[in-house]
């Protein structure tokens, strides 16, 4: 039987990404060109400074590629203004990144539903039972985030980005300000959320352990991707990372 065929959440073709002008210009990205599978977990990895965050920005509309497309589904994101691309986000794209960025003075459960009220969208309260049960914050929704541990908080953001049911939730080292153990829970319950919920997740992280947790990891060098692995281990990410260093 022919392995299954998966389609495209975001698709990236030729983006470049050049950070001011003339002599000064850095150039981040350098026409990538790759797809990011719906239903799957990516990581993206690389040396520092090999474009990892802008990869992540520009896949997820948070900058506007220098030149390139990006689609998210069939929707071409590159070309739309901020104010489109605020409400896209906003409706279609989850985020979680190594700061939780929770209000302080609102509960796990105001928290979780800021997006929706945002965008002034009535919570669907079947749903939000079921994302706070997976998160396992149940019993903690009357809490606030001072009132949690970090992973809890980290586990609030989770939620906070599939509340609205996005077609990619995007992690910038999701785990990076976590102890290793805490790490593993909150790598655990992404890699659920895409086995039991079909949600896509796309991962920038340092961390070899981290990204064996994904079903493909991209290696990022000097803005190109240089390689991929499937099904990896974090000994063989470690070593491809460390011949990356080396070239790099």
């Amino acid at each position: 039987m022919d392995e299954a065929v998966h389609v495209d959440a975001v698709r990236m073709d030729m983006v470049s990404k050049v950070y001011g002008k003339g002599r000064g210009a850095v150039a981040a990205l350098r026409e990538v060109t790759t797809g990011l599978p719906r239903g799957r977990f990516t990581a993206v990895m690389g040396p520092s400074g090999s474009g990892k965050s802008t990869f992540l920005h520009c896949a997820a509309g948070l900058d506007t590629p220098t030149s390139g497309t990006v689609r998210l589904g069939d929707t071409e994101i590159s070309a739309m203004n901020e104010t489109k691309l605020t409400e896209l986000r906003r409706a279609r794209v989850g985020f979680v990144f190594q700061a939780f960025n929770l209000v302080s003075s609102l509960t796990v459960e105001q928290n979780i539903t800021l997006p929706l009220r945002l965008s002034r969208t009535g919570a669907d309260k079947e749903w939000l039972k079921e994302v706070v049960a997976r998160v396992g914050l149940t019993d903690r929704t009357g809490h606030r985030p001072a009132q949690l541990s970090g992973g809890q908080q980290q586990r609030v953001a989770i939620a906070r980005a599939l509340v609205t049911r996005p077609e990619v939730v995007f992690g910038d080292e999701p785990t990076g300000a976590l102890d290793t153990m805490t790490a593993r829970e909150v790598l655990t319950l992404l890699r659920e959320t895409v086995d039991g919920m079909g949600q896509t997740v796309v991962m920038v992280t340092h961390d070899p352990v981290a990204a064996a947790y994904a079903d493909t990891v991209l290696f990022l060098a000097d803005g190109r991707i240089v390689d991929r692995m499937d099904a990896p281990s974090s000994e063989k990410v470690a070593a491809r990372m460390t011949r990356l260093g080396a070239w790099k």
